[in-house]
C-alpha cells in the first residue's frame, strides 16, 4: 500500500475522532456539577465546580465565578456568594477583547476565547448580589446594586442597537423595590415606571413575560405616595385600572421570589454551507435549505482574489443552540392567614436566552463561516497541483493539506458555555404582613398534579422584607 493511501486512511480515522471530540459541550464537560445541581445536592455541586478542569482554565474564570456564586447563594452562604459574584462583576466591567482572543477566535473557535457572559447574565449578577445583601441586612450595599442597574442599562442599550435586548424590565422592577426598601420613593416610582414603559413599548409583554399586575399596582401606589397626581391619572388610563388607596397604607410587606427550574443549556448544531458568487462579484455563504445567505466578512483582511469556489463547495459550521430544560413546577400560591395569592412570572430566562441568541444569529454566522472558509482555503492552497511530477513533494503537500484539514475539523466547535445554574423562570408576589412573626405557606404545583409545600416564618418590623425560594427539581 502506498504511503499516500496510508496517510489518507489514518486521516479519515482521525477526522472521525476529531469530529466526535469537537461535539462535546460545556454541559457535558461539567456533567458532574450539573447533575448534582439538578438533583438538588448543592454541596456536591460546589465540590464538582472546584474539581472541574475546564472551569479552572483562565478563559473560563468568569463562568466558574458565576456558577460558584449562584450555588453559594443556594446554600445561603451569602457573604461567600458575593465574594465570587463581585469578582465576576469586576471581570465583566473590565472585559476587553484582547489580541490573543481575536487570534484564538480566528484560528480556533469562540470556545477558545475568554468567556464574557451573555447580556442577561450581566443583569442577573445584580439580582443575586442585591438579594445576598438584603439577606445580610445591608440595605446600602443593595442600593449600590440598584444604581448600577441604571449604568448596566445605558451600557447594554449602546451595545444592543435597535430592536435588540438592551434594557431589562425585571431588573428595573428590582431596582424599584430596593429604592422602596431604602425609603427613596421618588426613585422607586421612576424605576417602576421605567419597567412598565418597557412592557408598554413592547405590547405589554417582554421576552416571554407579560406585564405583572403587581408592577401596575406599584407604579400607581408610588405615584400616589409621591403626590404625582398627573402620573397617577395617566397610568390608570394606560393600565385600565383604578388605584386602591388601601395599597398605600400597609405597614409591612414580604416580597417573595420563586426561582423555578434551570436555564436552557447550549448544545452544538451543525449546518452545511457552500460559498457562491453573484453577478456583481460578491461572495455569499448559503445553506442547502436556503434559509441563510450570509456575506463573506472581508473585514478580516482576506483578499477576495484568493478565493477559489471549488474549495468551498461544502463545509460544516458548528453553531450553538439552546435546549430547554424540563420545568417541573410552573404554578405556586402563597397562603398568609386566610388570604391566598398566585405568584406572577417576573423573568423568563428560558425565553430570554433563546430570543437573544436568535437576535445575533446572523452576526455569529458571518464570523463563523468566514473563519472556516479561510481555514478551508488554506487547506486547498497546500494541496499539490495536478501537474506536480515529484512524487515525494506531492506526498508531502498532500500530508500538509490533510494536516490542515485535521486541525480545522478538530478546532471547529460551537461556544456552548452559559451560566447554567440560572433558573428557568422567576415568579414573585407581595404579601402584607401582620405585626410580629408571620407564618407563610408556599404551595408549588406541577401540571401533572405534583406538589411541594414550603413554610416560611417572616418577622415584621415594618417596611419590606425580601425572601427567595428555589426549586430545581
Amino acid at each position: 500500500m502506498s504511503s499516500l493511501k496510508i496517510i489518507r486512511r489514518a486521516a479519515a480515522a482521525l477526522l472521525l475522532m476529531a469530529f466526535l471530540v469537537s461535539c462535546v459541550t460545556y454541559n457535558q464537560q461539567a456533567s458532574g456539577f450539573y447533575s448534582s445541581l439538578s438533583g438538588g445536592d448543592f454541596q456536591k455541586a460546589t465540590r464538582a465546580l472546584d474539581n472541574n478542569k475546564l472551569l479552572k482554565k483562565q478563559r473560563n474564570r468568569l463562568l466558574y465565578l458565576l456558577e460558584k456564586g449562584k450555588v453559594e447563594h443556594l446554600l445561603q452562604n451569602y457573604e461567600a456568594s458575593n465574594r465570587y459574584l463581585n469578582e465576576a462583576d469586576g471581570l465583566m466591567e473590565a472585559a476587553r477583547t484582547s489580541a490573543t482572543d481575536i487570534l484564538a477566535g480566528t484560528l480556533l473557535n469562540p470556545m477558545a476565547q475568554t468567556y464574557q457572559g451573555e447580556p442577561f447574565e450581566k443583569y442577573m449578577v445584580h439580582y443575586y448580589k442585591a438579594m445576598n445583601y438584603l439577606q445580610l441586612g445591608l440595605t446600602d450595599e443593595a442600593l449600590v446594586e440598584a444604581r448600577r442597574i441604571s449604568l448596566r442599562t445605558f451600557t447594554q442599550e449602546e451595545k444592543a442597537g435597535k430592536n435588540h435586548y438592551g434594557e431589562d424590565a425585571f431588573s428595573l422592577m428590582l431596582q424599584g423595590m430596593i429604592y422602596e426598601k431604602a425609603g427613596d420613593l421618588n426613585n422607586s416610582f421612576i424605576a417602576y415606571r421605567n419597567a412598565a414603559d418597557v412592557y408598554l413599548e413592547h405590547g405589554n409583554a417582554y421576552y416571554g413575560t407579560a406585564m405583572p399586575q403587581q408592577l401596575k399596582k406599584d407604579v400607581l401606589r408610588t405615584a400616589y405616595q409621591n403626590g404625582f397626581s398627573d402620573e397617577l391619572q395617566r397610568y390608570e388610563g394606560l393600565f385600565g385600572m383604578k388605584f386602591d388607596e388601601r395599597e398605600g397604607s400597609r405597614k409591612g410587606e414580604l416580597i417573595l421570589f420563586w426561582e423555578s427550574g434551570l436555564a436552557p443549556v447550549k448544545r452544538e448544531q451543525n449546518i452545511f454551507f457552500s460559498l457562491v458568487k453573484d453577478g456583481g462579484g460578491n461572495f455569499f455563504f448559503v445553506d442547502g435549505a436556503g434559509a441563510y445567505s450570509i456575506p463573506f466578512d472581508f473585514s478580516t483582511g482576506y483578499n477576495k482574489d484568493n478565493i477559489r469556489l471549488s474549495a468551498l463547495r461544502s463545509f460544516r459550521a458548528a453553531l450553538p443552540v439552546y435546549e430547554e430544560q424540563p420545568l417541573w413546577y410552573s404554578r405556586a400560591t402563597v397562603r398568609s392567614g386566610s388570604d391566598s395569592v398566585w405568584l406572577e412570572p417576573a423573568q423568563n430566562i428560558n425565553d430570554l436566552a433563546l430570543a437573544t441568541l436568535r437576535e445575533r444569529r446572523l452576526k455569529d454566522l458571518s464570523k463563523t463561516l468566514t473563519r472556516i472558509a479561510i481555514k478551508k482555503l488554506a487547506e486547498e492552497a497546500a494541496r499539490p497541483s495536478e501537474n506536480e511530477k515529484n512524487k515525494d513533494k506531492k506526498n508531502r503537500q498532500e500530508a500538509m493539506a490533510l494536516g490542515i484539514q485535521l486541525f480545522s475539523m478538530a478546532s471547529e466547535k460551537a461556544d456552548t458555555r452559559n451560566w447554567q445554574s440560572l433558573p428557568h423562570t422567576i415568579y414573585y408576589t407581595r404579601i402584607p404582613l401582620n405585626e410580629g412573626t408571620n407564618t407563610i405557606g408556599l404551595d408549588i404545583n406541577s401540571g401533572s398534579g405534583r406538589t411541594k409545600t414550603v413554610t416560611l416564618d417572616i418577622p415584621n418590623s415594618g417596611g419590606l422584607v425580601f425572601r427567595s425560594i428555589c426549586t430545581v427539581h
